[in-house]
């Protein structure tokens, strides 16, 4: 943790240090009462996925919206959120080890929880913890629809139900049908033909539960980039977006449909030109150690001329055209690549609206890896 802070509420924008994560309470707030607004009266819920922000602030207010609740990818971070007093949280991963067992266990006694199983292992390993521990848990099989995690569509995914099913205190909750490489194919074609063939799978797989006698409650997944497909198929219930509320440069870059939403950019790294060695280039402060760019570099904040082409530990070079007009000690606004791994490089959102800062946010899951 940094000895001193970034900013102090009340604070001129012009005074935050850098880098910095900084929110734009505006657009972000837009952000939430748009994606409530898209589902509103449709039947299909939010689950809103916190491992986007890490941030208790924000679950509260994605839940003050209509969020039933949150998703979590690991046991850690939902133990934050419980112990800030979000009371229904799906681990929307596979959960391997005693230890975490255990752990997931104890939540499950304090506020509703969930987690996703593919494969038969996983089931009895949670039914000896459950009825142990006497606590329920909602339990969901999870549907392979990108060759990640997930047992196969169809037979193998409803035997895998009627499992679950048999070991009380688990409760058999639904299917998580993920398609997490949909959110990112650029035309709006590409990603309706992946999502009709990720609706096609749940279909079937719902279909030959029912048949077995089971209900199927839920039928969840969805990202920021296709939930509309989703929330229109007639199968999906319920979805996990989260990138929504911030909006990175790789989501930018896809190709918006005639009836997509467009969200706006909230989130930004605040950098620093801390040298102008050359007149085509500036160096900022804000490098890997600032900004994620597994999926690619980030984009300058309204300033098309300028490009940002370098990244190392704690520099990040900036094509600059002549007559740019950098100065040392201005300041710039980054949009990050990728959302999510950038919030997890920080132990503060600073909250702006307006020239001011109006909040400092912690991101209280911040590492959790567990």
């Amino acid at each position: 943790m940094a000895p001193w802070k970034a900013a102090r509420v009340g604070d001129p924008v012009k005074l935050i240090d850098t880098p910095a994560l900084v929110l734009d309470l505006d657009a972000f707030e837009r952000n939430l009462r748009r994606m409530a607004d898209a589902l509103a009266g449709r039947g299909v819920r939010l689950r809103a996925h916190a491992k986007s922000h890490k941030t208790p602030e924000i679950a509260h207010r994605q839940i003050a919206l209509g969020a039933a609740g949150i998703c979590c990818q690991k046991v850690s971070e939902a133990a934050i959120f419980v112990e800030a007093g979000i009371q229904d949280v799906l681990v929307s991963n596979e959960v391997v080890g005693a230890s975490k067992i255990e752990q997931l266990m104890r939540l499950a006694k304090r506020a509703r929880l969930g987690v996703l199983v593919d494969h038969p292992s996983q089931v009895h390993a949670l039914a000896v913890a459950a009825a142990s521990a006497q606590a329920p848990l909602d339990v969901y099989v999870e549907v392979n629809v990108s060759n990640r995690c997930g047992v196969a569509p169809g037979e193998d995914a409803a035997a895998l139900a009627v499992q679950v099913a048999e070991h009380p205190p688990l409760r058999f909750a639904g299917l998580q049908v993920y398609h997490g490489p949909a959110q990112h194919l650029r035309s709006p074609a590409e990603r309706a033909a992946a999502i009709a063939a990720t609706v096609d799978s749940a279909r079937v797989t719902r279909d030959l539960i029912v048949a077995r006698g089971l209900a199927c409650p839920r039928i969840t997944g969805a990202g920021s980039g296709t939930f509309l497909l989703e929330r229109d198929s007639g199968v999906f219930n319920e979805i996990q977006a989260g990138s929504y509320i911030f909006m990175d440069r790789d989501y930018a870059d896809n190709q918006l449909g005639e009836s997509d939403l467009r969200f706006e950019h909230a989130l930004f790294v605040r950098t620093t030109v801390m040298s102008r060695s050359t007149p085509a280039r500036a160096v900022v402060d804000a490098g890997l150690k600032a900004s994620s760019v597994d999926s690619g570099l980030p984009r300058v904040w309204q300033r098309p001329d300028l490009r940002y082409v370098k990244a190392s530990d704690e520099h990040g070079v900036i094509e600059t055209p002549a007559g740019a007009g950098l100065e040392l000690g201005d300041a710039l606004m980054l949009v990050p690549g990728h959302c999510d791994p950038t919030v997890n490089l920080y132990d503060e959102i600073v909250c702006i609206r307006g020239d001011r800062v109006e909040a400092i946010w912690p991101v209280s899951a911040r590492g959790a890896l567990l």
